[in-house]
């Protein structure tokens, strides 16, 4: 840079957010590039590599070993545009895996919503009853002495019973799975599962926060609200673009402007409710046409763009407020294992068996099991707000964050043991066009 520039920088506030923007977007892009890879080459999903890439910009390691260095990369004021980029990042990409299910019933599939919900229900209560249980016999050793016991409880029991929704979106695609039956299914029961999981925190907020229950119902009403609109009306609505898409073969100018425009505002509105962004982004998706043209066409232009340039910022964002420590001594570690154990038990066991129960073979229930474990960085967030609330300490932080890495990295493995390729392949339906996009962001 010049003597000019410099000059100008130090004049120009926006110019000089900007020579301090870039630099971390490089280096956040260039790590999760490089973690990505080495996960891929670890027969683990790309975006492990992006979480744990976020983990080690952050505190825990580059910090640590360069402190001076990372502060400047990552000053104060810059991590709030990387927040709005990463927010808009993720809203669009749970839009476009919402455009792109087809959640309609096939010939021999049972349709409705029974199964997801059976799913649900099974990844919910077991984690909520086995975590709400260990939050009760860890209170007095994990727990601020101003957090009531029942309350930590049902803390650390609403954060187990938490699926990676977006992790799990993108493993499915990049597999080619997101349409097959489990895939669909298991899309469906995550999205649930979360949004139980936003809605019992809304509800611990305001109580612990004193603002009474009357704050979370109206949340969860509006909610409830939202998504009936946007199902019912909204979708209706959007009909006629489907029709024009599928009848021109292109997305138009004018086009794109209505499919960003509408996760956008359903994000605003979710945030404003209070459920997330990333849950308006997926509802607005659910109300796009469900022409295959039209969900084709859209994914090609919008994927690629979303999976390599803001959706990394998503997963490193979260891990640049992570900072693991505190976690030493045998009292710590016996207590890590045993909220680890009850992740496990409750959320893998609990979706294989419900599995079952629906009919399915022993390989696919631990299959979908193996998936629905997983925690990513939905609990991150979860976890980020609890603290932030003082409802819970940093050492339980830490042993959260390293629940959502475990889990997430005991995914595939689990996974694929129970479903090896031969038979993975049977699951798969893409045409060959959707099969050439859902692979693009992996590439």
């Amino acid at each position: 840079m010049n003597a000019q520039s410099l000059a100008v920088a130090a004049t120009d506030k926006n110019l000089e957010l900007i020579l301090k923007v870039f630099p971390a977007m490089v280096v956040i892009l260039i790590t999760s590039g490089l973690c990505g890879r080495l996960a891929l080459m670890l027969w683990q999903p790309r975006v492990l590599g992006e979480m744990v890439a976020g983990v080690l910009l952050g505190p825990t390691l580059f910090g640590w070993l360069f402190p001076g260095v990372q502060a400047n990369i990552f000053p104060p004021e810059v991590k709030p545009v990387l927040y709005v980029l990463s927010t808009i990042g993720l809203t669009l990409y749970m839009f476009l895996v919402g455009a792109g299910l087809d959640h309609g019933s096939r010939p021999g599939e049972k349709a409705g919503l029974r199964r997801p919900l059976v799913l649900a229900i099974s990844g919910i209560f077991p984690a909520l009853i086995l975590g709400g249980g260990t939050g009760l016999v860890l209170w007095s050793t994990l727990s601020r002495p101003d957090v009531d016991r029942w309350l930590f409880a049902a803390f650390l029991g609403g954060a187990l019973s938490l699926t990676a929704f977006p992790m799990l979106a993108r493993i499915l695609y990049e597999r080619g799975l997101q349409n097959s039956p489990l895939g669909r299914l298991s899309l469906l029961a995550a999205s649930i599962d979360d949004a139980a999981a936003w809605c019992l925190l809304a509800v611990l907020s305001a109580l612990h926060l004193g603002t009474g229950t009357g704050s979370a119902m109206r949340t969860i009403g509006l909610s409830v609200a939202f998504a009936a609109v946007m199902l019912l009306v909204v979708r209706r609505l959007l009909r006629p673009l489907g029709r024009a898409v599928t009848r021109t073969g292109d997305v138009q100018i004018g086009h794109m402007y209505v499919v960003v425009l509408v996760p956008l505002i359903a994000g605003w509105m979710t945030d404003w409710i209070g459920i997330y962004a990333v849950f308006g982004g997926f509802i607005a998706g659910l109300a796009m046409p469900r022409d295959a043209a039209f969900q084709r066409l859209v994914l090609d232009r919008m994927m690629s763009l979303v999976s390599v340039l803001l959706l990394p910022m998503f997963f490193t964002f979260s891990g640049l407020n992570t900072q693991l420590g505190g976690l030493g001594g045998a009292t710590m570690f016996l207590a890590f294992l045993l909220i680890l154990a009850a992740a496990f038990v409750g959320k893998y066991f609990g979706c294989s068996f419900a599995m079952r129960g629906l009919g399915f073979g022993r390989r696919e229930s631990y299959a979908v099991g193996a998936l629905m474990n997983a925690r990513g960085l939905m609990i991150l967030i979860f976890i980020n707000i609890g603290l932030s609330q003082g409802m819970i300490t940093q050492e339980l932080f830490a042993m959260l964050v390293l629940v959502a890495v475990i889990t997430t990295a005991a995914a595939m493995p689990l996974y694929s043991l129970a479903l090896p390729k031969r038979l993975e392949e049977r699951q798969r339906t893409p045409e060959p066009q959707e099969r050439e996009v859902v692979h693009a962001p992996a590439a």
